[in-house]
């Protein structure tokens, strides 16, 4: 009965991981994250209509355009541009030569002989009449001036002294220069020539002068600045190409509770979505197609353990736990997360990194590291839909791998302390970076309080590793290292069964173990699991004790009165004895696995030989150990050292080259058997091990000094 049971155990165990059973958990996790996430890229739809009151505050989920906004104010901006005019430097000189032409024209009168048809000269000019002079004057002058100039203008100039009509001159000229620079357009002329009037009547010039240069202003004064088409549309455009777009942007608040919703209120929600159900499907879409590759990434680590046997049931179930607590932890963070505090830094993200590591392997715990990321960035996008909080992800990340590099003793559970250490250390490098690398002034204040959330967090992190390594290791069973150190002490129950009532086992468990631990550390095995395994691998033997010969001090064989056959019932019965009391004390699969496969389907080939003398039709099979064959690395090494262990123990004279010979002898007979076929053992890690093994025996059992007996007297 027991051994169909043992059967119907392994065949359950060797089945135990198939691709339904692993990729189950994956789609649950994958529900999981889904589900979290849902509402950081989904937005809340509004059923409201036009002038009504809003029942909340309500904010923008997403940045965008505001196109007609943009137009209305590109076309402000438009209207805006004053049209651009094109001064005449042709008009400007023209005029102003017309002015300085009646000046030199009166000038040239006064100081010049003057030959004229008549052949008058100076004296004969002075003895004209005013009369005489202004008609004189103006066959000296262009027609221009004289058909728009009043006689009047040069009588009084010609009235006037040569210092009074030169100091006129500069200031009718300085005027309207200035004025003509300015230019002079259709509409402004009369304000230009009360601008030259009002300097000339301000002036100290004699009023007679005054009233000519005022009338020659009158005259000088012309439209000089004229509509320029093209500059005014390249001003337009260029105008036009400087508006910045007007945007909504993720986060800025549309309307408060409380207010009237516009029109203007109304089509802006309606532009951010808020009035569209349909609108959310999108991001939905690329949340599951980022959920979907995450779960690929969990369920192909997971397919690879599984291949290489290093993962379980429970282990499955701790990955589920653990990414439900990391992640919980975000998002409960992320409800009282805003603006203005930074919450994120004081999340213990790097405990699901440190479980991880501890209970299952290193690989694993940075690949789900680098997941946990990657979420919580999305967790605290702050319900942008577009938005990937990219400090938030980088800060997951560098906090948690931090963990795992700082985590390198795992058999001390000081070690997480100190890893702690090292995770506050990188916390608060991070932190300052993006201190660093903001374009936002911060404070000094600012600093200490995100660096004291970094420090929070990795404190936090140490703690919850801590406290939630014993429910992972007594509640679902998973091996750590730690869990192995507290087996692996002497004051155990089931190791103090062992050294009271079968020491010579227990003596030859010690033995096995050594070795075991030796040979894992040649080829990179879990040497601890190889030891403290080994230390429980015979508890069966305890059982009967006397049975086994390690354990006969000064007592008579009991097999030697019994039939082989109730020899060999004993005998292989020991393993599975040993792993139902395993099984008993509620110890860890992995030692169950080794207590229970050390044997393998060996022989037993001292009872077989010996029924076999008497019963040549003895099955072979009766003789041989149910199994199963050793599946891990460490069990196989523990059934080699094992026999290893128990053959040299026998040897007389244990010499070296008597130990390499037993060794390789024991190596073969398990290789040709066929008993390490279902351990993943390669044929140079068992040469590894042979030349291990062989050292270390060597060690034990090197020659002494053969000391001199005492001569009698």
């Amino acid at each position: 009965m027991k051994k169909y049971i043992r059967n119907v155990r392994n065949w359950i165990r060797d089945r135990e991981f198939s691709k339904f059973f692993i990729w189950i958990p994956v789609i649950v996790l994958g529900i999981f994250f889904f589900l979290v996430t849902m509402n950081n890229v989904s937005t809340e739809t509004y059923e409201i209509e036009r002038f009504t009151s809003a029942k909340e505050t309500i904010y923008s989920p997403i940045t965008i355009e505001n196109e007609q906004e943009t137009e209305r104010k590109t076309r402000e901006t438009v209207q805006a541009v004053e049209d651009r005019f094109t001064i005449s430097e042709e008009i400007t000189t023209e005029q102003i030569e017309y002015v300085s032409e009646v000046f030199d024209a009166i000038n040239t009168m006064e100081n010049e002989d003057i030959i004229n048809e008549d052949n008058l000269q100076k004296e004969d000019i002075e003895s004209l009449s005013n009369q005489d002079k202004v008609e004189l004057l103006k066959e000296m002058l262009s027609e221009e001036i004289t058909d728009n100039v009043n006689d009047g203008v040069f009588y009084q100039l010609l009235g006037s002294t040569e210092s009074e009509r030169e100091e006129g001159k500069e200031l009718l000229l300085s005027s309207l220069t200035t004025v003509f620079e300015n230019g002079v357009r259709t509409e402004n002329i009369e304000s230009a020539r009360n601008n030259v009037q009002q300097q000339i009547k301000y002036s100290t010039l004699d009023p007679n002068i005054k009233e000519s240069l005022t009338e020659l202003s009158e005259f000088a004064i012309v439209e000089n600045s004229f509509f320029d088409v093209e500059k005014t549309m390249d001003a337009r455009k260029e105008a036009a190409s400087n508006v910045d777009p007007v945007l909504i942007r993720a986060g800025e608040v549309i309307i408060r509770e409380g207010q009237t919703i516009t029109n203007e209120v109304y089509e802006k929600l309606e532009l951010v979505g808020l009035l569209n159900t349909e609108r959310n499907v999108f991001p939905i879409i690329g949340l599951l197609l980022l959920i979907g590759l995450t779960t690929s990434v969990i369920g192909y680590e997971i397919m690879r353990l599984a291949k290489k046997k290093q993962l379980d049931k429970r282990k499955v179930i701790a990955i589920l736990l653990i990414s439900f607590v990391v992640i919980s932890l975000m998002k409960i963070v992320s409800l009282y997360t805003t603006q203005v505090n930074q919450l994120f830094f004081v999340v213990p993200a790097a405990t699901g990194a440190l479980l991880l590591k501890q209970l299952i392997h290193e690989r694993l715990a940075i690949v789900l590291a680098s997941l946990y990321a990657i979420l919580g960035s999305i967790i605290f996008n702050e319900a942008i839909p577009e938005a990937f909080n990219i400090e938030a992800g980088i800060y997951f990340f560098f906090s948690q791998i931090a963990g795992i590099i700082f985590l390198r003793n795992v058999r001390d559970r000081l070690s997480i302390v100190r890893s702690g250490i090292g995770m506050s250390i990188a916390n608060i490098l991070t932190v300052l970076l993006f201190i660093f690398l903001s374009f936002e002034k911060y404070t000094w204040i600012d600093a200490l309080i995100h660096s004291g959330f970094a420090l929070a967090a990795a404190f936090l992190s140490a703690v919850l590793t801590i406290g939630l390594l014993p429910f992972f290791e007594t509640g679902l069973g998973i091996l750590s290292d730690i869990k192995l150190l507290s087996l692996s002490n002497p004051n155990q129950p089931l190791l103090r069964k062992i050294l009271t009532e079968a020491p010579g086992t227990y003596h030859h468990s010690v033995m096995v173990a050594n070795l075991s631990e030796t040979a894992c550390e040649a080829i990179g095995a879990n040497g601890l699991l190889a030891r403290v395994g080994a230390y429980y691998h015979d508890i069966g033997k305890t059982v009967r004790p006397q049975y086994f010969i390690e354990n006969q001090m000064a007592i008579k064989n009991p097999h030697d009165v019994m039939a082989p056959s109730q020899s060999a019932e004993i005998i292989i019965a020991h393993p599975y004895d040993g792993a139902d009391m395993l099984r008993k004390y509620k110890l860890p699969q992995e030692i169950i696995d080794i207590a229970e496969e050390h044997h393998g389907k060996t022989l037993l080939k001292y009872f077989y030989y010996k029924e076999k003398e008497t019963n040549p039709n003895v099955k072979e099979s009766d003789y041989r150990y149910p199994g199963p064959k050793p599946q891990t690395k460490e069990a196989a090494i523990v059934c080699i050292c094992d026999s290893i262990e128990a053959a040299v123990r026998s040897l007389q004279e244990p010499t070296e080259e008597k130990i390499e010979e037993i060794v390789s002898s024991i190596v073969n007979d398990r290789l040709m058997d066929g008993q390490l076929d279902e351990s993943p053992l390669t044929l140079m890690e068992i040469k590894n091990i042979q030349v291990a093994v062989c050292e270390t025996l060597k060690g034990i059992f090197h020659s002494r000094i053969q000391y001199p007996a005492k001569e009698a007297n």
